[in-house]
């Protein structure tokens, strides 16, 4: 039976938990909208993206 390096668990796990503390930072600096904020409606006209009563509809359809 081959034996592994002294070290290559102590590396892995490491590793391991460098990455874990990296997936929770991008987690909590994340950027989420409060749940009664509504995107602001185009400026100008009816060109372009503009909040209408459907959409409204369906972002009240996403909250959690």
């Amino acid at each position: 039976m081959k034996s592994a390096k002294p070290g290559s668990r102590r590396n892995f796990l490491v590793a391991a938990s460098l990455g874990t503390a990296g997936a929770v930072a991008a987690v909590a600096t994340a950027t989420r909208t409060a749940p009664g904020d509504k995107p602001a409606p185009a400026v100008g006209g009816k060109k372009g993206y503009h909040v209408s009563e459907h959409v409204l509809k369906y972002y009240k359809t996403t909250q959690v």
